[in-house]
């Protein structure tokens, strides 16, 4: 028997996250939730059928997996938010792994973060919470990606490389093996890193500049 899984927010990043699970079938899609505003809309057939306010009273009805479905674009502030209040409320979230990602069993992932189709991930690397590695996304041996962060689509990190907690990781982005990146970051899209960025600033270019 599938368990029964809310997600919350509705939108692009929310149709992979539903093409994923029909993949994998070992979950029962219940609804979406999002703003009020949004009721009666569809992501591909899935209903948007609960506000966020309700997510008690979906937990308190037997429901107990969760998972975030808003996007994030340099900014993770909402994706955080939601992702703490579906904790505080005691949702599990689960791991969600693309079959068509090819994931080294010695990965380390934490909990209520999305792999997507044509990622690879190599050993030796550790990947925390509530975040995203888009689609053909390569993290080489033991990169480390911290909680809440964002690997865009096409993205490529060599081995050894640290991304800091909130940071967001720009469409086709390269990052050179050993460099770290801080917490709150912003890489464009494009850019090749080729040595550290601190936290809270903004890199692009090629090489990236900030």
């Amino acid at each position: 028997m599938r368990e029964r899984i809310i997600l919350i927010g509705g939108g692009g990043h929310c149709k992979v996250v539903v093409s994923i699970l029909r993949e994998l079938n070992k979950f029962e899609i219940i609804g979406i939730s999002d703003v009020p505003e949004k009721l009666g809309e569809r992501v591909l057939d899935v209903p948007i059928k609960f506000t966020d306010g309700e997510l008690r009273k979906i937990f308190d009805s037997g429901v107990r997996y969760a998972f975030i479905t808003v996007g994030s674009v340099g900014n993770p502030r909402k994706r955080i938010e939601l992702f703490q209040k579906a904790k505080s409320i005691g949702f599990e979230l689960p791991v969600i792994i693309s079959k068509n990602a090819v994931v080294s069993s010695d990965a380390k992932i934490g909990e209520g973060t999305v792999i997507m189709p044509g990622v690879i991930i190599n050993p030796g690397v550790r990947i925390g919470k509530n975040a995203i590695v888009n689609t053909g996304a390569i993290i080489e041996h033991d990169a480390f990606i911290d909680d809440h962060v964002h690997i865009a689509p096409g993205v490529t990190l060599s081995g050894n490389v640290r991304i800091g907690c909130c940071s967001h990781i720009g469409t086709g982005a390269s990052v050179i093996q050993e460099v770290q990146i801080g917490n709150n970051v912003i890489v464009g899209a494009g850019a090749v890193v080729v040595k550290d960025i601190p936290d809270n600033v903004v890199a692009k270019g090629v090489p990236a500049r900030w």
